[in-house]
């Protein structure tokens, strides 16, 4: 009785527990980032955080990535300049909107290449986006690095401006997401 208990026990975890091979990757925040670069014709500005979660699933042995989501602190955006990242938490209004979440829907995979699809919130506001990227195995460690633009008008954020001229509505992102595979 007790064999079949474990038996059963057993095929069900198998049937509903985690995906054959499926894992997850530790991050490691040290070597990962968020940067995000805007144009003003006078100037480009660019910003990074060092303070983004990445979380993934992936088949380690197929070297495959089967989800993925980020999220990071608005706030933790760093230029260089603190009026000037002060104002960009104004325009975005950091007080209401502080965080910035990605969730993965599809993603294909053809060698090295990534085409990763998903919603965007940002600023309130809930967008599919693309996001390309190369991933870069290694022994026990999977780096990721892409990038994706986003309008920053499609979000409603009123585009700020210098001498009454208006940064692109075009907002450019890149990350990096390293990640241990333990």
């Amino acid at each position: 009785m007790k064999r079949l208990v474990l038996f059963a026990g057993l095929l069900l975890l198998a049937v509903y527990g985690t995906p054959a091979g499926a894992q997850t990757g530790r991050l490691i925040r040290e070597e990962s980032s968020l940067a995000y670069e805007l144009v003003h014709p006078f100037h480009t500005i660019d910003a990074t955080s060092k303070d983004v979660t990445y979380t993934l699933e992936l088949d380690a042995a197929k070297k495959e990535i089967k989800r993925v989501e980020a999220q990071v602190d608005v706030t933790t955006f760093d230029s260089g300049n603190s009026n000037r990242d002060s104002h960009a938490m104004e325009v975005i209004d950091a007080l209401s909107f502080p965080d910035v979440k990605f969730v993965s829907s599809a993603i294909k995979q053809k060698g090295d290449s990534l085409r990763i699809a998903g919603s965007l919130t940002f600023h309130g506001v809930t967008k599919e986006i693309i996001a390309a990227g190369v991933t870069q195995w290694s022994g026990d460690r999977l780096s990721v690095r892409g990038a994706f633009e986003l309008s920053m008008t499609a979000f409603n954020i009123e585009r700020p401006s210098l001498l009454m001229i208006p940064v692109e509505d075009r907002l450019s992102f890149s990350f990096v997401a390293v990640f241990a595979l333990d």
